[in-house]
């Protein structure tokens, strides 16, 4: 007999339907006239393998699928370092504007003021923000935004006349970073973390020299502590010529607070996806804007916008530009979307986003104390590291602290980063959610906590309400299985 969740778990293409009524119109002879004239030879002997559904099937079989999903609409999501914050519905509304969607990026400029309009407003709202002199809204995300950021590092030394061959970066820093550093072909050299849980000014002074093109940093860090040491840090860089970068995945703890601007830094990128309210993922696309000072203007990459009197233009000629990184000018859809998000919440909004998030992360951190281990003292600022190690004497580690979160209907934190702290768990709770959520997050840990000190195999063995159990993660992404083969 068949099980109920055998059934849900069949895949698109096992399905087939009698029911074949669509929205949709037939093909008709126009399709008829159209095969003809295609050569036999390149036609299929036989009807491919693809289901046979009304929309009624699909729109209910993807639904169905859609409830097996983890994400923030569903949700509370606190993944440290990524700040998954609630979208408000409407900025998708706003996107939807037919003016906006059904825009092309090879329209005339006279066909596009209103979008050129945005483009440029923005580019002024992200360096108000910043505290930058200049912007572009090319690259695609975050990632892609540090490699403009460090193509115009090259860029700036080499019309100077030097070659740098180093990038410095944190032993907490986002894995992106020297990543990135490395495509650009510089060779990354690690600065230690101090026992404060800060960048440790004496390993950067003795590393910092006229061969360091630029020192990549986040500020607050990815333990979730504001570096107090910035202006020396600063100090210490361009003292010997590097650049600041700010990598700005924390930027959701700063907005109407501080400005990477003020503290020193000469490159800025954001992530759109993360603090200004783009869907994050696979609801992306996601966008990374970059920011520089007026000295290093001259190399964002092409196209700009000008302003002309009233009216907008391309401006694609740049002779110190690195070039254009990508077909078309941004993700525009999530530019629209952070646009409207930073029209709605003005200055006050912005820094009430960071202050209820900071708020958020230090009332979650004080309830959470006495069952895990706090690797660093003091407050932090929008997320925080706690450490799982005191439970390895019964066996459990953060990953199994992860799995069992699920059952209980909240995803987990992230875990194992950074990795300076031992068994970590990285927690971001962000500005949108309740007090009344933060608590049940700290009741389901504790229950967790007294079932390691009880029953320690049930937190092992999680999760058991899920899809699917405990998988080889490091097979799965070792060697993925990704394409459906018919029986």
């Amino acid at each position: 007999m068949l099980r109920p969740e055998e059934e849900l778990s069949k895949l698109i293409f096992e399905k087939r339907s009698a029911n074949t009524a669509s929205w949709l119109p037939s093909p008709g002879k126009e399709a008829e006239e159209v095969l003809k004239k295609i050569p036999k030879d390149l036609l299929r002997e036989k009807e491919p393998e693809i289901p046979s559904l009304s929309e009624l099937d699909v729109v209910r079989h993807f639904t169905n699928l859609s409830r097996k999903n983890f994400c923030v609409d569903t949700h509370f999501y606190p993944l440290g370092s990524c700040t998954m914050k609630y979208n408000p519905k409407s900025l998708d509304a706003f996107a939807s504007f037919p003016g906006f969607a059904d825009v092309h990026p090879y329209a005339d400029e006279e066909d596009v003021q209103g979008a050129l309009q945005l483009l440029h407003e923005m580019e002024i709202f992200l360096s108000e923000i910043t505290g930058m002199d200049a912007f572009t809204l090319q690259p695609a995300a975050g990632a892609h935004g540090e490699f403009c950021g460090l193509l115009m590092a090259a860029a700036y030394h080499h019309s100077k006349g030097e070659k740098r061959t180093k990038v410095l970066i944190p032993d907490s820093a986002h894995g992106t970073n020297p990543a990135s550093a490395a495509l650009c072909g510089y060779e990354v050299v690690q600065i230690k973390t101090n026992p404060r849980g800060h960048v440790d000014p004496a390993d950067l002074k003795s590393k910092t020299d006229a061969s360091v093109a630029c020192f990549m940093m986040t500020n607050p860090n990815t333990l979730g502590l504001f570096e107090e040491d910035i202006l020396e840090i600063s100090r210490l860089v361009h003292e010997k010529g590097g650049l600041l970068y700010y990598d700005g995945a924390n930027m959701n703890a700063l907005l109407g607070v501080c400005r990477p601007g003020d503290m020193g830094f000469d490159i800025v990128h954001l992530n759109l996806h993360k603090t200004f309210a783009v869907p994050h993922g696979s609801g992306g696309p996601g966008s990374g804007p970059v920011g520089v000072k007026k000295r290093l203007a001259p190399f964002l990459p092409v196209p700009r916008i000008r302003k002309e009197g009233d009216r907008y233009r391309w401006e694609h000629s740049a002779p110190s530009s690195i070039g254009k990184l990508r077909s078309f000018y941004g993700n525009f859809g999530a530019v629209v979307r952070s646009y409207a998000y930073i029209r709605a919440l003005g200055k006050e909004g912005l820094r009430a986003v960071s202050e209820n998030a900071i708020l958020n992360a230090n009332y979650l951190k004080k309830r959470l104390e006495d069952i895990f281990d706090e690797p660093f003292d003091g407050f932090c600022m929008h997320e925080f590291v706690l450490s799982a190690a005191r439970y390895k004497k019964q066996g459990v580690k953060a990953l199994d602290i992860a799995k069992r979160l699920l059952d209980f209907g909240v995803y987990a934190p992230t875990i194992y980063f950074p990795l300076i702290v031992e068994e970590a768990l990285m927690v971001e709770p962000t500005e949108t959610e309740s007090k009344e959520t933060l608590d049940r997050f700290v009741e389901i840990l504790r229950a967790i906590s007294r079932e390691i000190q009880e029953n320690p195999e049930k937190v092992q063995g999680a999760p058991y309400t899920t899809p699917v159990g405990r998988i080889d993660e490091v097979r799965a992404a070792r060697q993925p299985n990704l394409r459906y083969h018919s029986k």
